[in-house]
C-alpha cells in the first residue's frame, strides 16, 4: 500500500455486483463528525481517535468523534447561536433534520471525547466535564438511556450551536453495506474541557497537526478513509483555530459521493469526485491500483 487509504478487498465485487444490478444500496443513515481544533505554538492540532481493529467498520482507521443520529435528536432543546431555520438553510434539510444533524455532533463529540459544546447561558460554554456524575451521564447517554434532549434539560445548559462550523459533507459509496450521510463539522476545544477517550469503538487518541498526520498517511504509518484524510489536507491551511471556524460558513457542502465505472475490459475505476488523489483502477481479477 503506497499510503494509508483505508481499501477494504471485497469492494470490487460489490461495485460489479452493484454494476449488473444483483446489489441494490441500502438507505445511509444520517451521521454527524466533529474536528475538534485546539491552538499550539506551531499552529492549530487536531483531535483524532483510532477505531479499535475489531470494528466491522474502518477498523484499526484513523477518524474524529462522531456517529449517527439519535431519533431523539430532534426533540425540543434549549438552543443558542444560530437559529434552526439558518442551520436548515445551511445545511440544506428541513428544520428538524437540521437541528438532529447539530444535536449529533455535540452529543457524539461529548460521548466519544468528553467534550460538551453546551453552557448554562448563551455565551457560556461548561468547564471541566470529568466528574463522577458527568460520566455517569455521559454513560446513560452512549447507552440511549438518556437523550440529550433531557439531559441538557437536567443540567439547565443551552447547546452553542455557534460554537459549531459545517464544513464538508461525505456519503459512503453506494456499494459499501454500511452507508452514512456524514456532516462534518470544525470547533474549538472549549477552555477548561479536556478530551479523552471515552469511546469504547477506539483503542487510542491523539492531538496532532494536520501537516504531521497527513505525512504519517502518506507514508502508510496511518490509516484513514478518504473523508478523513481528505479534510486534514484542508485543515492545512489554517493557522489556527479561530481563523479556521470563520472559513466554514463559505465552505461547499455538496455531497461527496464515490462513483464506480466499468471498463470494456472489465476494469473498475473508482473516483470521488474533487478528490483525484484517491482514483482507484482495479484490473478485472486485481488488486487496486
Amino acid at each position: 500500500m503506497a499510503n494509508g487509504q483505508w481499501y477494504p478487498p471485497e469492494w470490487p465485487d460489490r461495485i460489479r455486483a452493484l454494476a449488473d444490478g444483483s446489489l441494490t444500496p441500502v438507505t445511509p443513515k444520517r451521521a454527524a463528525t466533529v474536528m475538534l481544533l485546539k491552538d499550539t505554538g506551531t499552529g492549530p492540532s487536531v483531535h483524532m481517535l483510532r477505531r479499535r481493529s475489531s470494528m466491522a467498520f474502518a477498523g484499526g482507521a484513523y477518524a474524529y468523534p462522531g456517529g449517527g443520529v439519535d431519533p431523539r435528536d430532534e426533540q425540543q432543546i434549549r438552543w443558542a447561536g444560530p437559529t434552526r431555520a439558518w442551520w436548515a438553510r445551511h445545511l440544506g434539510l428541513e428544520e428538524a433534520a437540521a437541528q438532529a444533524i447539530v444535536c449529533a455532533a455535540v452529543r457524539e463529540t461529548y460521548e466519544e471525547a468528553g467534550v460538551l459544546l453546551a453552557g448554562p447561558t448563551d455565551d457560556s460554554v461548561v468547564g471541566d466535564t470529568t466528574g463522577e456524575d458527568w460520566e455517569a451521564d455521559r454513560a446513560a447517554l452512549v447507552a440511549r438511556d438518556l437523550s440529550f434532549a433531557e439531559f441538557l434539560d437536567r443540567r439547565g445548559l443551552a447547546l452553542r450551536s455557534d460554537l459549531l462550523g459545517a464544513w464538508t459533507r461525505w456519503i459512503t459509496p453506494e456499494f459499501e453495506p454500511r452507508r452514512y450521510d456524514t456532516w462534518f463539522f470544525v470547533a474549538a476545544l472549549p477552555e477548561g474541557q479536556r478530551t479523552r477517550n471515552a469511546s469504547t469503538e477506539a483503542d487510542r487518541t491523539v492531538w496532532i497537526r494536520p501537516t504531521d498526520a497527513a505525512a504519517s498517511y502518506d507514508k502508510g504509518e496511518l490509516l484513514m478513509m478518504p473523508p478523513t484524510i481528505a479534510t486534514l489536507r484542508q485543515l492545512t491551511s489554517y493557522d489556527s483555530a479561530a481563523e479556521t471556524l470563520t472559513a466554514a460558513p463559505d465552505r461547499d457542502l455538496t455531497p461527496v459521493l464515490a462513483q464506480a465505472r466499468l471498463g470494456e475490459d472489465g476494469e473498475i475505476v473508482l473516483a470521488w469526485p474533487g478528490h483525484d488523489e484517491f482514483t482507484k483502477h482495479i484490473p478485472t481479477g486485481g488488486t487496486p491500483a
